[in-house]
């Protein structure tokens, strides 16, 4: 028996493939590669509100699918067309993902081999910009009858296959080959662009169809991450969005992951791309407030930073804040009342305990209990300095010099080993300014322990 093809369209009321996947139409063209052998198409009742914006596309309203049947009482004619055929679509991983969860919706386990005509069409009629339906379709003189309706598209790529299948049937089987390596590629991406991916550390960006970027990542292995990306059985909807938005990607080695955790996070929020969602956000910066009060006593706060307010120091959450500060305390025997963590009307509990000198409660002088908060003070100071950090390079004689001030990344360079010599004030001139971000704090707390100290140059700008 001849093979067969069956090349499917599905329209949607915009919901995901897990939740039963709310599709509202589907057409399956069926085809031996030289002709149309069967056609079939229906509404389906999506058993939800369909979307304003949705019938804006498609033209298929809440009404038009009232008196349809779901898609569990077709699903059993659906399967017996799929059955036995190979699985055709425009950007297959969509259609089929939804057909997939819907028939195992109704207990039916439906697996097939499938092709995607985006990426037959980039193999089999190289050189176009944008390989979406409609532009094919121009470029090759595919009338289509009706855009965003199911069948109208199914027909179309039906004649896009056809077209495809005259010109080059053996690269339409030979993607059909098991194990070819090439299943897990976004339909967008070539083979040989993702095998010009370096396995190096650094980030990377994935570009939509017009070159905006859409996604920001970090790897130590960028080749091997892109393909982690798209691999697995993972099928959300944004995942599967992104799979089909993604047309190009670009790169910046780092030679570390420190720098790529510094880089990834400035261009986030430089760039905020549509599809991260860690670090895009903008946190509720809280603070250590520091004042004097009528006693002389130096006191501090913890509370939300507002803008006119001057802080000793930033976090991104009240418990850290507070963390720090009772750190603090313990250190350099602060009294927590004078801190802000215990409230008293007099003497503190840790005074009780003997674990405070007194100065809540007139047992000890301003000056004396001044002199330790000066010390953590001077330490918290040293911290927030200017700070040059060592890390490895592109390659085995090149360094990086990390630039932070009062704990924020601030710059980088990459520079010959022979340049980070014991003066390192003198690159201060040599690294690039960038904007700093508040959070760029928490990335160097989490690798200051990872560091060796030789390599941390706290600096003096000249």
């Amino acid at each position: 028996m001849k093979q067969e093809f069956a090349i499917v369209d599905i329209e949607t009321a915009g919901g995901n493939p897990g939740d039963g996947g709310g599709i509202t139409e589907v057409a399956i063209i069926v085809h031996d590669g030289q002709k149309i052998l069967s056609s079939y198409q229906t509404l389906i009742n999506p058993e939800r509100i369909i979307p304003g914006f949705i019938t804006g596309l498609t033209g298929i309203d809440n009404h038009m699918v009232s008196d349809s049947p779901t898609f569990g009482e077709v699903a059993e004619e659906i399967f017996e067309i799929l059955k036995d055929r190979i699985f055709i679509a425009h950007n297959v991983g969509f259609d089929y993902t939804f057909i997939q969860k819907a028939l195992e919706k109704t207990n039916i386990n439906y697996k097939a081999p499938k092709l995607c005509t985006v990426r037959m069409s980039r193999k089999v009629f190289p050189g176009y910009k944008s390989y979406s339906l409609g532009r094919i379709c121009e470029h090759l003189d595919i009338q289509i009858s009706a855009r965003h309706r199911a069948f109208g598209d199914a027909e179309a790529t039906a004649y896009l296959f056809e077209k495809i299948y005259q010109k080059d049937a053996e690269a339409i089987f030979a993607m059909l080959k098991k194990n070819n390596g090439e299943a897990f590629l976004p339909p967008n991406i070539a083979k040989e662009k993702f095998n010009s991916l370096p396995e190096e550390t650094g980030i990377y960006y994935f570009h939509d169809v017009n070159g905006k970027v859409i996604y920001v990542g970090k790897a130590l292995n960028i080749k091997s991450r892109f393909k982690g990306h798209f691999s697995g059985n993972s099928k959300g909807k944004a995942k599967l969005d992104l799979k089909n938005e993604i047309h190009d990607i670009s790169w910046e080695l780092t030679g570390n992951e420190f720098l790529a955790y510094l880089l990834e996070l400035h261009e986030i929020k430089r760039l905020w791309p549509k599809y991260n969602k860690s670090q895009k956000f903008i946190s509720n910066t809280w603070g250590i407030i520091q004042y004097e009060d009528n006693a002389g006593f130096i006191r501090f706060q913890v509370s939300k930073v507002k803008s006119s307010q001057i802080c000793l120091r930033k976090f991104e959450s009240h418990s850290e804040a507070w963390k720090y500060l009772l750190e603090a305390v313990e250190k350099y025997e602060l009294c927590p009342k004078l801190c802000g963590i215990q409230k008293a009307n007099e003497a503190c509990y840790d005074y009780l305990i003997k674990q405070c000198k007194g100065a809540c409660c007139g047992q000890e002088d301003s000056l004396e209990y001044n002199a330790r908060v000066q010390a953590f003070l001077n330490k918290n100071s040293e911290e927030e300095g200017t700070l040059i950090i060592k890390e490895r390079g592109r390659s085995a004689d090149e360094e990086t010099a990390l630039l932070f001030e009062k704990g924020m990344f601030i710059g980088y360079s990459f520079i010959s080993k022979d340049e980070m010599i014991e003066t390192p004030e003198n690159l201060l001139d040599q690294i690039p300014k960038i904007k700093p971000f508040q959070e760029s704090k928490y990335i160097l707390r989490s690798f200051l322990p990872k560091l060796k100290l030789k390599d941390i140059f706290l600096v003096k700008e000249l």
